[in-house]
This record gives C-alpha cells, sequence and structure tokens, in this order.
C-alpha cells in the first residue's frame, strides 16, 4: 500500500469557489451561538426517538448565506437536527464581492486558520448540547470538506460526505472510518477527475464503505451555487442534497439497530 500523501483536492482558491447564483427560498432555521460562535440551526418539526444531528461544514459563503440555509433547512425536513458552524465569525467572502484591494489569499489563510481554532471547542460544545447517544453525520462542501473528512476519521459519527471538496490529501481517504458519500462533479478544477480515481483507489484499498456520485455537465460549486434555471444543474444540486440525507438516514437507522441489538 502506498504511503505517499499527495494532495487530491487543491485549495479553494479560484474564482469557481466564490461566485455562485443566489437562489430564492425562506430560510427557517435560526441563528444562535455554541461554544461562543455564530451557528445555523435548523430543526426537524418534531424529533421522534435518538437524536440525528448533521454537522454542516459551508463552503466560503458561509453557514448565513441563503443558499447554505436552504440545503441545512432540506435536511431538517428530513428528520435532522442541523448545526452550521460560521466559521468566518461573519466575514464570509461574499461580503468582498467588488471591493477593490482585496487579499483573496490572505482571507483564505486568515479563514483556514479561524476555523481550525475554533472547530474543536464548538464541535465538544455540540456533542454536550445534543448528547452522546444522538447519531451525528457531517457534510463538507468545498471550504467544508476537511472538516467532514476528520468526521469520517472519527469515532463518534455513523457517517460522513462532501461535496465538490477543496484541501484533500491522500491521508484523509487513508484515515476513513465512516461510511463516506463522494458527490462530484465532471468539471472540477480542485477535485479533477484523476484526483478522484486516486480517492477511489484508496478507498478500496483501505476496504472502506463509500459511495460516489458524478454530475456530467456541472463545474465545481454545483451543489450549493449551480444555477437552478439551468436544468443539468438544478437536477445535480437536488440529486446531490438528496443523496447525502438518504446516505446520513440508512446509517443513522442502522446504528440505532445495532445499537438497539446490544441492549
Amino acid at each position: 500500500m502506498s504511503t505517499s500523501n499527495v494532495v487530491l483536492a487543491g485549495p479553494p482558491t479560484s474564482d469557481c469557489c466564490v461566485t455562485g447564483v443566489k437562489h430564492t427560498g425562506t430560510p427557517v432555521g435560526k441563528r444562535t451561538a455554541i461554544a461562543d460562535v455564530p451557528t445555523y440551526i435548523s430543526e426537524p418539526k418534531e424529533v421522534q426517538g435518538i437524536k440525528r444531528v448533521i454537522l454542516f461544514y459551508s463552503d466560503v459563503w458561509g453557514p448565513f448565506h441563503l443558499n447554505n440555509q436552504l440545503i441545512q433547512d432540506y435536511f431538517a425536513e428530513n428528520g435532522f437536527i442541523v448545526v452550521g458552524i460560521d466559521y468566518f465569525l461573519g466575514d464570509p467572502v461574499h461580503l468582498h464581492d467588488n471591493e477593490q484591494g482585496f487579499d483573496r489569499d490572505a482571507w483564505f489563510a486568515k479563514s483556514r486558520a479561524q476555523a481550525e481554532r475554533l472547530i474543536p471547542s464548538w464541535l465538544e460544545a455540540v456533542k454536550q448540547k445534543f448528547g452522546t447517544s444522538a447519531k451525528y453525520s457531517a457534510v463538507g462542501y468545498c471550504f467544508g470538506g476537511p472538516y467532514a473528512m476528520e468526521i469520517a476519521a472519527s469515532d463518534f459519527a455513523v457517517a460522513a460526505a462532501f461535496a465538490h471538496p477543496a484541501a484533500l490529501n491522500e491521508n484523509h481517504f487513508r484515515k476513513v472510518k465512516k461510511p463516506l458519500f463522494l458527490s462530484c462533479a465532471e468539471d472540477d478544477f480542485t477535485f479533477p477527475l484523476a484526483s478522484r480515481r486516486r480517492a477511489e483507489d484508496i478507498l478500496v484499498e483501505m476496504k472502506a464503505k463509500y459511495t460516489i456520485q458524478v454530475f456530467s455537465s456541472v463545474s465545481h460549486g454545483f451543489a450549493v451555487r449551480g444555477d437552478p434555471q439551468v436544468g443539468d444543474t438544478r437536477w445535480a444540486k437536488e440529486e446531490s442534497a438528496r443523496g447525502i440525507v438518504e446516505w446520513f438516514k440508512r446509517f443513522s437507522a442502522e446504528s440505532e439497530v445495532v445499537r438497539s441489538a446490544m441492549l
């Protein structure tokens, strides 16, 4: 087995990571703070049985951008409590649109360091808030990909997923312990075809449980920022969200069956 640690998903520094189409809809979640970090929470109308919680690691538009709120609300409609950390602390990249002299690379460096500092205590507070008996899953979009992969390498979650990820290397895939859902674009500058195939090779080597969906005629960012007026893009965006939440439903339910059998 290879021990190299080649970068498979590059950094989210292209225009494709910061541009897109704003969607329409009315968010139903709320703003709160967990561990003093701004957080979007969207909850189902009623929680029956064991709580199911999705950790939502957003792209550079942040969890309070309408597009991301609507995705989180969709997951909540499917029975999950969804918590989206604002590791940008109110400074998502779109606030700098048309700002002269904006140093995007410096913003990315600041935001990555900020996220890595905030997430550990935020995650512990989430677990305290919802309890150790809850069933946790995690999804990361673009910038949030590495944090979902950290959850996939943990022991406390039941499943993880990402869509058009950034900043991943081979070891992220070697460390996977939990079922992983990969939602990918045919045309993705951060996670191109060769990298996607290498990631699959590693998952096969590790005997990981995984599934990969690849959508033709879409590019990086389709799952959050794609244009819903374009048929292929709308289909991919909707199927990505549906596939991810069904993945989480499956393994949340399976883990509950195992737990019941052990009692």
